[in-house]
């Protein structure tokens, strides 16, 4: 019996049109068996950082030897590279356009990477427009079949691999500088910092201040209902980062901010 194999799709093809389905359909084609998660279908398009932050904070929670297929893809049909990655336990497909940096980034000394440039794990015939069918999906079918992925096309060292500069959170005399990286469908503003960062550059939780603009929320809360509906807090959320948010409100909205926007945790 052939064990199921497990894909995930990321892509900023939204769910209007058929091209997430018919990639499923060329997966499932070359092996029917895979059990296929879509991780997220609405990156903005052309987001390739975007894309990349949500890779980072989602791969790592599928079985060992998924197979993650991230599209975002604005170079499509151009001279970019195709890569497929083998890190922490897993396999990656994506452009070469920066999407894997975090993943780079996560597993310095553990990356195994390869140019996808083998036609014979393609379709037959590949169009310009639409390399997550021709390219992407067929060959993430065959790395399901067992494919190695030394197949694929000619080893690529890892420091040659297209990375994003992607904001890092400073430790000042005041405290720690940091942004906002992502804004949820619910508003809260997820930001850089994280966790242990403010473990290790600031001490007491309830004695820290969070300033976004002229706005200053004090003390990092534990959960959003320890806040009246209505009110700001930050919280350490699911993604091990610190995160603004309004209880049942947008703070997006609330704080007029959106990613870039300087977040400063400091020291009351």
């Amino acid at each position: 019996m052939t064990l199921p194999c497990c894909v995930t799709l990321l892509t900023d093809f939204g769910l209007q049109d058929e091209y997430v389905g018919v990639m499923k359909g060329v997966i499932l084609s070359l092996a029917s068996n895979a059990q296929i998660v879509d991780l997220c279908h609405q990156v903005a398009p052309q987001d390739v950082r975007g894309g990349a932050l949500l890779l980072a904070g989602a791969y790592r929670f599928f079985p060992p030897g998924t197979v993650h297929v991230a599209v975002v893809d604005p170079g499509v049909g151009g001279q970019r590279r195709i890569v497929c990655l083998r890190a922490g336990g897993f396999l990656f497909l994506a452009p070469d356009n920066g999407l894997l940096t975090p993943i780079l980034t996560q597993h310095p000394d553990q990356v195994t990477a390869w140019s996808v440039e083998n036609p014979a794990y393609f379709l037959q015939e590949v169009s310009a427009t639409f390399h997550g069918r021709d390219i992407f999906a067929s060959v993430a079918g065959r790395l399901c079949q067992g494919l190695d992925p030394a197949s694929l096309g000619p080893q690529i060292a890892p420091g040659d691999l297209v990375q994003l500069p992607l904001p890092r959170p400073r430790v000042t005399s005041k405290g720690i500088v940091g942004q906002v990286v992502h804004v949820d469908r619910f508003g809260n503003l997820a930001t850089n910092i994280t966790a242990d960062l403010l473990r290790q550059g600031l001490a007491g939780g309830p004695s820290l201040t969070v300033r976004l603009g002229d706005a200053a929320i004090n003390g990092i809360a534990t959960s959003y209902h320890q806040v009246p509906i209505g009110q700001p807090l930050a919280l350490i959320a699911s993604r091990g980062t610190l995160e603004i948010a309004v209880r049942e409100g947008n703070a997006a909205a609330r704080f007029q901010a959106g990613v870039g926007a300087e977040v400063q945790v400091q020291r009351r």
